[in-house]
């Protein structure tokens, strides 16, 4: 159980710690004091060397801290990618780093496979607005409308779906189905994004990320007026009159893709905050002003519990098999498709 005392005892941070962990702290040292380190150090040395005896993989959202972005995981990136490589992963574990609804997508996709989260309370504002029942009454009220549904949902809501999407890859299913219409759940504001992108007819549900849909557009013309010249880039589960104030819009890839092209002076990423501080390691030469709006969920994962999940191999993600069967034809249509 999390919380009971741990099988192992953490070392102090000694030198050949320090050594062990050199290339995390080349990484992390312009981002994490160095009186921090000390206490990080330790638990980074302890959960790589834990990966290797269990055979696990440590899966990691953008979201996450740096001090776990940069310091144990495996493969970091965005939903997309995450359900990408939790589909080809060789290792009997895979601890994911991010919220609920990303390990259930894991478990799904690997159903032999032991699926760890770190804290079983990560959950996620966005898949908690919707369930199966709500879907199975959309497609009652719209009779052979397909349904595409945001990954960041929980299995039954997928299970209950004909194919799910990213918000990097959302116009290309929609338009992949080759019909006049679609249900789009469960993020309004992604969902009215994609509606301006597309002729396809999109009927909406009302589901908003709590994170993203705190930013307004006052909030970007004041970055604006203090920054002359700064760059904004949005993830579109923000409000439309947010997305219309951003000089480009995408998933928390496709903005690391724009700026690795485009390689402004100085930028502002409109999205969770913790994704400023991992990607600025990337782009040395980009000066980043730092929204702080911050996913109380994805801040649950912490290095203790990371470690103490490897130890014990607990929590595990479980789902119902006939619910993960159903779901896993929604999620591999996603992947089929693939992003643009």
């Amino acid at each position: 159980m999390v919380g009971t005392v741990t099988q192992y005892q953490i070392p102090e941070f000694t030198p050949e710690i320090a050594k062990a962990t050199e290339p995390a702290w080349e990484r992390l040292k312009g981002l994490v004091p160095e009186v921090e380190w000390a206490v990080y150090a330790p638990y980074i040395a302890e959960i790589n060397r834990l990966k290797m005896e269990k055979n696990a993989v440590l899966l990691v959202h953008n979201y996450q801290t740096p001090e776990i972005f940069h310091g144990v995981a495996d493969i970091a990136g965005d939903s997309l990618a995450l359900a990408r490589e939790a589909a080809n992963v060789d290792a009997d574990v895979i601890v994911l780093c991010g919220v609920h609804f990303m390990a259930e997508t894991a478990k799904i996709l690997n159903p032999g496979k032991t699926v760890l989260i770190p804290d079983m309370a990560a959950g996620c504002s966005l898949a908690e607005s919707i369930t199966g029942a709500d879907v199975r009454r959309l497609k009652a009220q719209h009779p052979g409308v397909p349904v595409v549904t945001y990954v960041n949902t929980s299995a039954d809501v997928k299970a209950e779906s004909d194919v799910c999407c990213t918000s990097g890859n959302a116009v290309q299913v929609v338009e992949s189905l080759g019909v006049d219409k679609v249900i789009f759940i469960p993020d309004e504001y992604l969902g009215r994004y994609v509606a301006e992108q597309t002729d396809v007819e999109i009927i909406l549900y009302a589901g908003c990320c709590e994170v993203h849909e705190k930013f307004t557009a006052p909030e970007l013309r004041e970055y604006r007026n203090a920054h002359p010249g700064i760059h904004v880039i949005a993830h579109p589960e923000c409000p439309p009159d947010v997305l219309h104030e951003a000089d480009f819009v995408g998933s928390t890839s496709g903005m690391i893709n724009h700026l690795d092209e485009t390689r402004p002076n100085e930028v502002v990423m409109i999205t969770e905050c913790s994704m400023s501080d991992n990607v600025s390691v990337q782009f040395p030469d980009v000066s980043f002003v730092r929204p702080c709006n911050l996913c109380d969920h994805m801040k649950r994962i912490t290095l203790p519990k990371i470690l103490h999940s490897l130890q014990t191999l607990q929590p595990e993600v479980l789902v119902d098999p006939d619910i993960a069967a159903r779901a896993r034809r929604s999620v591999e249509r996603m992947l089929e498709i693939g992003p643009r």
